[in-house]
């Protein structure tokens, strides 16, 4: 609660200590029932999602909110198609008179971008690294070799470092991202891109590739003519092997030869030939988005954005009996907090300057499209948009002594949200797994990737009262056996102070940006004053 933090935090902002508190207690019956079996992993286009949707809307106006939607009404439309490869899809690999069939879910997963019941695949494979250009680094995985009308094979992430002047180090960049690599295939006229899986390059391992592709993926709707690759998916690791050996070749020695920066692209001589049939649906999805007017007549217009997805994978393959994927971290408390936000912020007795939007978007895991499109069809213009705090995927696990803030520091906000760790009793910790590039993987990114300031408020690394390493100790333990699983379930001993202190400093951020005279704006020479609006089409599905 806001009291707690003492005469120092009222002193610095009295309009707190007029409306109370941040509730725990309200964030964990929110994210409870949004993780009840009831609304079956809230699926987009499925039963589920529209329970969650209207619950959201309901506990917006309930909050005092006002709708900011289409039409007077708290949603705003979000049109996709849904695509589901059936299991009957194919893929094989031959050379000579040697060739190898693989297994859907088993050995491979993945999609057809072309919208259509029916697509075939055949084309010859052509190792390409991790399929990156990037002048800036001097970095050429093609190096001119024409890849049209061939299947490309790949490894995802980037080529290894820990120099910040090459490829920023540790930190995985959007080249090192999978929706990248699917984007430059299509950019250079390929008709399919394979990812072999390992799970150093991914991140992760085979189960949360295959529980994320194997299932129905939101997509924009094509335009005519738009050009769009016949198979984007994965491959196992053994199945890659498999692959390869057909060209003499092994997963290791390929993966050594592409970190290296004069690798040349390997033709293996192999032909790839698929059948993907396919599930094709209209889907019925929206975001949710609720709004408080703002006290200035002159900056009324101008908004802070609260954001959270409220999708997860619905119902899907059974593991260990249980079909239900209920995201109760990922994303029932990022969803908790914003309607606890909006309630306290609507409850404001003196509101500040600028408005506040609270938006919580559909289809994140099927490649950020909620937020993508509200990014193409804002509510507010980019120009009137201050900033967008996202939330996504917070740790109930006791009382926080940090908070990791991913990509604060390229803005022009990093001074002020110092401070107000400092104010606060809470330190900023980077980002323990920069490797996994968390920045591109979550909704904020649509924001940013359209120019507009925006990062993640994301859950704590320490514990008060636990052993230093405790929250990666959590987090390893979160990620490989319930990130992306039906076990992740709202449990009923969790302790959501953490949680609590997450959403009590978005609110005194955000009430600063509101009230602060001039808008914020990314730090000079950031990436993304290169990034016009226009970029952010994208190719991929699921982001993770």
């Amino acid at each position: 609660m806001f009291k707690a933090f003492g005469i120092l935090v009222i002193a610095a902002f009295p309009v707190l200590a007029q409306d109370g508190s941040i509730s725990a207690e309200r964030i964990r019956e929110h994210t409870r029932f949004l993780s009840l079996d009831l609304l079956e992993g809230h699926g987009v286009g499925q039963r589920g999602g529209e329970i969650a949707t209207e619950y959201m809307a309901t506990q917006f106006a309930l909050a005092g909110a006002q709708p900011a939607g289409d039409n007077g009404s708290y949603f705003q439309k979000v049109p996709l198609v849904g695509i589901e490869t059936t299991p009957d899809a194919q893929l094989s690999a031959a050379v000579g008179g040697k060739s190898v069939d693989f297994r859907w879910l088993e050995d491979f997963v993945g999609v057809s971008q072309r919208q259509t019941p029916q697509t075939r695949l055949e084309g010859e494979a052509i190792f390409v690294g991790h399929g990156i250009t990037a002048p800036e680094w001097k970095w050429d995985d093609f190096k001119g070799v024409d890849v049209k009308g061939k299947v490309l094979v790949l490894f995802t992430n980037e080529p290894a470092s820990n120099d910040p002047a090459f490829f920023e180090g540790r930190a995985l960049t959007y080249y090192g991202r999978w929706v990248y690599k699917y984007e430059e295939a299509v950019r250079r006229g390929a008709v399919g891109a394979i990812l072999i899986h390992t799970t150093p390059t991914a991140g992760y391992g085979w189960e949360v590739v295959r529980n994320s592709w194997g299932r129905e993926a939101p997509f924009v709707k094509l335009a005519p003519g738009q050009p769009s690759l016949a198979f984007q998916g994965w491959v196992t690791r053994e199945a890659g092997e498999k692959l390869l050996a057909l060209a003499g070749k092994t997963v290791d020695e390929l993966l050594a030869a592409s970190e290296k920066r004069d690798f040349q692209p390997v033709p293996l001589g192999v032909l790839i030939r698929g059948r993907m049939p396919a599930k094709i649906r209209e889907l019925d999805t929206r975001n949710v988005a609720a709004m408080v007017p703002g006290s200035d007549p002159k900056l009324k217009d101008e908004v802070v954005v609260f954001s959270a997805h409220w999708d997860h994978l619905g119902i899907g393959t059974p593991v260990n009996g249980d079909a239900i994927y209920n995201g109760a971290i990922d994303n029932g408390t990022g969803c908790g907090i914003l309607l606890e936000l909006a309630r306290a912020w609507a409850a404001l007795p003196q509101k500040p300057r600028r408005s506040a939007l609270f938006l919580s978007v559909t289809a994140e895991e099927g490649g950020l499209r909620g937020s993508e499109y509200y990014a193409a069809h804002p509510l507010y213009a980019p120009g009137k948009t201050a900033i967008d705090l996202n939330y996504d995927a917070l740790y109930p696990f006791g009382r926080a002594q940090d908070v990791v803030l991913t990509g604060a520091e390229r803005t022009t906000v990093w001074p002020m949200a110092q401070q107000i760790a400092k104010r606060l009793n809470l330190e900023i910790s980077s980002d323990a797994q920069p490797e996994q590039g968390h920045y591109f993987r979550s909704d904020h990114f649509s924001f940013a990737h359209a120019g507009m300031p925006a990062f993640s408020i994301g859950h704590a690394t320490e514990f008060l009262g636990k052993p230093a390493g405790y929250g990666q100790k959590v987090w390893e333990e979160y990620n490989s056996k319930h990130y992306h699983q039906p076990s992740d379930e709202f449990q009923a001993d969790w302790d959501f102070t953490a949680v609590e202190q997450a959403a009590e400093y978005g609110f005194v951020l955000g009430m600063e940006i509101a009230n602060q005279d001039k808008l914020p704006d990314w730090r000079p020479g950031d990436q993304f004053h290169r990034l016009p609006a226009s970029n952010t089409i994208y190719h991929g599905q699921m982001v993770w």
